[in-house]
C-alpha cells in the first residue's frame, strides 16, 4: 500500500503474506491500474511442482486491495477484499508470475478489479475477478 493511511496497520507491511510470498509490486503509476511480478520458487508451489491456486488468488486481492487503497485511503475510507473469483487456465512451474490489475468499476462503496497473470511468455495462466468493499475507518 502507498502512501500512509489514517489509523495504525495491526501487521507490518513487510510480514504480509505478500510479502512473505515474495511479491513485489511495482511503484504505482496511473489510478485503477496495478501490476507486480511473483518469482517461482518451491515456497509458491503445490506438491506437483506447479503454483498453487491460493497463489494467484493473494496476488489478485493485494494487487486490488493496494489499488482500490490508492484511491480511497486519502479520504479516510478503508479497502477489504469481499469477493475473489480466480480460474486457473495454464499451470506455471518456473520464472515468474506477472500480474497486472485493472480497475473496472471505481464506486462509492466498491470498486471491481480484472487481473490477468501471464508467465515470463506472456502466456495467461491465471484470471481473478475481485471486489474490494469501500468502507469507513471505525472501531471493531
Amino acid at each position: 500500500m502507498t502512501g500512509t493511511p489514517p489509523f495504525p496497520l495491526r501487521v507490518a507491511m513487510e510480514d504480509a503474506l505478500d510479502a512473505t510470498i515474495g511479491f513485489v509490486v511495482d511503484p504505482p503509476g496511473e489510478l485503477g491500474h496495478e501490476t507486480g511480478t511473483l518469482p517461482v520458487t518451491p515456497r509458491v508451489c503445490q506438491p506437483m511442482g506447479i503454483i498453487h491456486g491460493g497463489i494467484y488468488s493473494c496476488l489478485a486481492e493485494t494487487l486490488a486491495s493496494m489499488g482500490t487503497g490508492r484511491g480511497v485511503l486519502p479520504d479516510g475510507k478503508v479497502p477489504l477484499g469481499q469477493s475473489n473469483n480466480t480460474s486457473f487456465l495454464r499451470p506455471c512451474s518456473e520464472g515468474s508470475v506477472h500480474a497486472e490489475a485493472n480497475a473496472i468499476h471505481r464506486g462509492r462503496t466498491s470498486w471491481v478489479w480484472d487481473v490477468h497473470m501471464r508467465d515470463d511468455q506472456g502466456r495467461l495462466c491465471a484470471v481473478s475477478r475481485v471486489t474490494i468493499a469501500v468502507r469507513e475507518h471505525g472501531p471493531k
